[in-house]
This record gives C-alpha cells, structure tokens and sequence, in this order.
C-alpha cells in the first residue's frame, strides 16, 4: 500500500524510525506542535487543510498520528480515501503504547506531567502559532517581569500563580523513553527540569506499538478508527474515545 502520514512533529522520531521498518510506502507530512495551542477550531482547520492537500489518487489511506487532543480533530471529514486515527485522548496513549496502560499510570501517580525526546526538542512554539495561541491571546505567557510592569507587583504575584503557572497542580516529571534517544541527553534534561522545581521523577519504557500498527496497516479497530469517505470524527464518552457520523 501507499499511504499518506499527517503527524504531530512530537512524534518525529518515532515516526520515522517506524516508518524506516513499515512493508508499505509511507509519505510523511509533520505538522507543528503548536497546533495544540490555538483551540478547537484552529487546529481542526489545519488538519482539514493538510488532509484535503491529499491526492487521493495516490493514497490507500490518509493516517493521523494524532490523538483526540481536547477535542482538535472532532469535525475533521475524510475525502476521497479513509483516514486512519488512533484511538486515544492525547498523544501520551501513542507513547505508552495502549489506552490501558496510560490509564494505570495516570491514575497512580496523581500530578504527573509527562516528558519525551519529542516534547524537550520541539515543544514550545514560535511565530504564528504563538501569537495564535489561546495561552498568548489571555496574556498567560507573559513572563513574571512582564506582569509586574504591565500589572504592578501585588496583582502581578496573583496573575502569574493563577493564569500564567500552567505547572501548579503537578509534583512528578515522568520521562518516556522511546529507545530512540541520543546519550541520554533528553532523560537527563527532564532530570535537571525535575530537580530544579523540586519533584519527583521517574522514567518508563515507552511501547512504540500503537506507531507501528498505525504504519504497518494494522488496524485493528479496538485500537483505531477507520474514517471512511464523507464521515467526520465526533467524540465519545466511553473507552472508544472517537467514532465517525
């Protein structure tokens, strides 16, 4: 098969090197991770946008390598060829594997925040998309300086806990390892990140399974979506997470 991959940049290395291994052709678009960042609406036009670029003369089948994501791909319609979407409410499912085993983690380790290669090298974003972002259009990525000059020093100090502190409710950094990492260079940056906020921290073996499947065409519909020609994804409320209407 020829298949067309439209991904998160998070995934970089991970999709690449699952796509080296796939017995298919996989041609890879990577959108930026700030797509995340600008709201439901934003990050649905650009995934509509990159998914009616397709050729669908070309392709099998569209993949997403991307989760339900606060919701940023409900209303995204398949063309002329199905698209293929994993079934998993963040990107963190991909990572750890299966839906199952990220719940058990969360769930036991209250206050988590999760790290990995993908998250430390590409995760803030820049240009356009911050400016387009719902944090920057609230003013919640002002720095503390930035507050007390604009706000004054008292109503600074209560701004920047309450609006611009996105860290406060968590206690544990938890470092996904991929097996794809150069020197442990990003395990021990998530340390140093650890240790200079005074939390816990713990690394896990990530399961690129989920990618691979998703590569491979093997998809089975427990654990993916299969979005067929003039459907669009909603959301669920159950342990199927999206479904097509």
């Amino acid at each position: 098969m020829r298949l067309k991959l439209i991904s998160c940049e998070i995934f970089f290395r991970e999709m690449c090197a699952a796509v080296a291994r796939s017995p298919h052709t996989v041609d890879i678009e990577f959108l930026p991770k700030g797509l995340h960042d600008i709201g439901q609406q934003g990050m649905l036009q650009r995934l509509q946008e990159a998914v009616d670029r397709v050729d669908g003369s070309r392709y099998e089948a569209i993949l997403l390598g991307y989760a339900l994501c606060n919701n940023g791909i409900v209303g995204l319609t398949a063309r002329s060829v199905p698209i293929v979407i994993p079934r998993g409410h963040d990107c963190i499912t991909l990572f750890m594997g299966s839906r199952q085993r990220y719940k058990e983690y969360f769930d036991s380790h209250p206050g988590v925040y999760f790290l990995t290669s993908g998250w430390i090298e590409r995760g803030q974003e820049t240009g356009e998309l911050r400016q387009l972002s719902i944090q920057h259009q609230m003013g919640m990525d002002l720095t503390y300086e930035e507050m007390v000059a604009k706000y004054g020093e008292d109503n600074a100090k209560f701004l920047y806990e309450e609006l611009c502190n996105p860290l406060k409710n968590y206690s544990q950094y938890t470092y996904i390892s991929m097996g794809l990492e150069a020197e442990d260079r990003f395990e021990n940056q998530a340390r140093e990140k650890a240790a200079a906020q005074g939390w816990s921290f713990e690394r896990v073996e990530g399961d690129p399974t989920m990618l691979e499947r998703l590569v491979n065409g093997s998809w089975d519909d427990g654990e993916f979506l299969t979005l067929r020609p003039g459907r669009h994804v909603t959301a669920l409320y159950d342990e199927g997470v999206i479904a097509s209407a």
